[in-house]
């Protein structure tokens, strides 16, 4: 059904999104991107894209330090909202990370805290990570951060039920037919109605990712296992986050 495989289209629209996931932890991710503008070195006047950008909270702190940042996210509403901050060194644009976007054009390509495998088809995965390749000067960074499947199925929590500003969500989990599936059941107390959402990621590993990465000429120069760039470990290791650059032609 084209509802279900559609499903991040109307949940990323959803303010009961955004008030789901209200508590990120935004200091963390600040300190993320600190770390990740060390290692990689960019140049101050470097061009960055922002894929999955959201609201364009991370897109604004880059590009209050300086560099050009665009960020691209599928959600209108989202993007709506970012709009609102951008300036001279910041711009959005609703788009389809599936689809390109000005090819051979930046310096860092980010793709933030699981922004990727939502997709039912590799094909669509694919597309969405050629997306992110082809947006790359040659030479370029690709920082892709996901979860570590092995890690996040060993701890998944079945159940839990979190309750905010009088809405409650009830939270289903299981890994099934290799995707992390979350059914959110909404009672919003307020206005007295009840609804229900559905998120699917892949439960892609770093062996994937390798050989998608190698697919599409794209060279792994790192990967780490958290925020703090620890070593990646596949059984302890609550993220993969990978590190890589696009070919230069010969």
């Amino acid at each position: 059904m084209e509802a279900e495989k559609s499903w991040f289209k109307d949940w990323f629209n959803s303010p009961y999104y955004h008030l789901l996931y209200s508590n990120r932890d935004e200091k963390e991710a600040a300190a993320f991107i600190d770390k990740l503008l060390a290692y990689l070195h960019p140049a101050s006047d470097a061009e960055m894209l922002d894929v999955a950008c959201g609201k364009g909270r991370h897109a604004k702190y880059l590009a209050d330090k300086g560099y050009y940042v665009t960020g691209i996210d599928l959600s209108t509403e989202s993007i709506n909202a970012a709009k609102k901050l951008e300036n001279a060194h910041l711009s959005f644009f609703q788009h389809d990370m599936r689809l390109p976007f000005r090819v051979n054009f930046f310096d860092v390509v980010f793709n933030f805290f699981t922004s990727f495998g939502y997709f039912d088809t590799q094909r669509d995965n694919d597309n969405a990570l050629r997306t992110l390749k082809n947006a790359l000067k040659p030479g370029g960074k690709l920082v892709l951060d996901y979860l570590n499947s092995n890690y996040v199925a060993e701890h998944l929590v079945s159940a839990e039920v979190k309750d905010k500003d009088s809405v409650v969500f009830d939270i289903r989990r299981e890994l099934k037919d290799k995707k992390f599936i979350k059914e959110i059941n909404i009672l919003d107390q307020e206005k007295m109605r009840r609804l229900q959402y559905t998120e699917s990621v892949n439960a892609f590993t770093k062996e994937d990712f390798e050989e998608m990465f190698a697919h599409q000429g794209l060279e792994i120069t790192d990967i780490f296992g958290d925020y703090h760039f620890n070593s990646y470990d596949a059984q302890r290791s609550p993220r993969l986050i990978i590190i890589a650059t696009k070919s230069k032609p010969c």
